[in-house]
C-alpha cells in the first residue's frame, strides 16, 4: 500500500529580532510542537523566519502556497505596534479573508488576558492555502490553536486540499456527516 504524500505545512515566524540573530525563536517551534501533537495524517513543515516588514511577509506566504502548502500558519507581528503588519500582508494576498478565525481566538484569548481586545489576529485563503495569523507567544498559540484547529481540517477539504486527520483524544476536527446517497425514483 501507498503511503499518503505528507500534506505540507508553511510555518512562518514574523519577528525582526529572531530575523537578524538576536532572539531565538520559540513561536515557530511551539507551532511545530502543536501540529506534532494534534495531527495524525503525514505532514511536513516549511518553516520561514522574517522580519516585520509587509513586502517579507506576503513574499514568503505567496511563496509558500505556491509552493503547496495547504495550510501555512504565522506567529508574531499581529499587535499594534507599528512594526505589527502580519495582518496587513495576509490581507495583500488573501483572495477571502476568513474573519471568524480572529474573532474565535480573540474570545478565548480574553479568558487568559484583557490585552487580547489588541490582537490583530486573522485568516484568509490565498490560492489553494489556508492562512491563520497567530501571536508570538507560545501559550497564546496553543490556545488559539486548540480554539480554531477543529475548523482547519475541514477548511482544507473545502480548498481541495489533503485530508489532515486529527488526534481525536486532542483533538475532534469537525467535519460534516455525509448523507446516504438516495436512490433514484
Amino acid at each position: 500500500m501507498t503511503q499518503p504524500t505528507p500534506a505540507s505545512i508553511g510555518i512562518v515566524t514574523v519577528s525582526d529580532r529572531a530575523s537578524r540573530g538576536e532572539y531565538q525563536d520559540r513561536g515557530g517551534p511551539a507551532i511545530e510542537a502543536y501540529l506534532q501533537e494534534v495531527l495524525q495524517s503525514p505532514w511536513q513543515a516549511i518553516p520561514r523566519l522574517v522580519p516585520d516588514d509587509i513586502d517579507a511577509i506576503a513574499d514568503a506566504l505567496q511563496e509558500l502556497s505556491e509552493q503547496g502548502c495547504c495550510l501555512i500558519i504565522t506567529t508574531g507581528g499581529t499587535g499594534p505596534a507599528l512594526r505589527d503588519v502580519t495582518p496587513e500582508a495576509t490581507e495583500r494576498v488573501c483572495d477571502k479573508m476568513m474573519p471568524g478565525f480572529g474573532e474565535q481566538m480573540r474570545q478565548v484569548s480574553l479568558q487568559f488576558v484583557p490585552t487580547a481586545i489588541l490582537s490583530r489576529q486573522t485568516a484568509g485563503i490565498c490560492g489553494s492555502s489556508l492562512i491563520v495569523n497567530l501571536p508570538g507567544q507560545p501559550k497564546a498559540i496553543a490556545e488559539c490553536l486548540d480554539a480554531v484547529f477543529p475548523a482547519i481540517p475541514y477548511c482544507i477539504d473545502l480548498l481541495e486540499g489533503p485530508r489532515l486527520e486529527t488526534d481525536p483524544a486532542r483533538c475532534q476536527a469537525f467535519r460534516p456527516k455525509s448523507k446516504p446517497a438516495t436512490e433514484p425514483q
